[in-house]
């Protein structure tokens, strides 16, 4: 795990699954997954948020899906934002949320 932190994703998986418990099976693994990597993360309703170094968090990315895949559903979709600011700063996760959430 890196240091740095310049940039931050938003990804959303979308498991092809038969059912709703499926569904919520797959996306709890791919976000076990994402806590095991020891960055900062932000669970949302639709995505989770994750801040790092860019291509730590493309990484994770890349894994994201195949863990989908490796949980047992044959096809995924993911929506992902990236936040990239090599020499600037970048709002964190707590920046963006914390005052929302007294």
């Amino acid at each position: 795990m890196s240091d740095k932190m310049n940039a931050s994703v938003a990804i959303q998986i979308l498991p092809k699954a038969d059912n709703d418990t499926e569904l919520v099976r797959i996306v709890d693994e791919v976000i076990d997954y994402i806590k095991s990597t020891g960055l900062k993360y932000y669970v949302g309703p639709c995505e989770t948020a994750i801040e790092g170094d860019y291509d730590e968090l493309m990484e994770i990315v890349k894994q994201c899906n195949l863990i989908a895949i490796k949980a047992g559903c044959d096809k995924v979709s993911s929506y992902v934002k990236i936040t990239y600011a090599p020499e600037k700063h970048i709002l964190t996760i707590d920046e963006k949320v914390t005052k929302h959430h007294l």
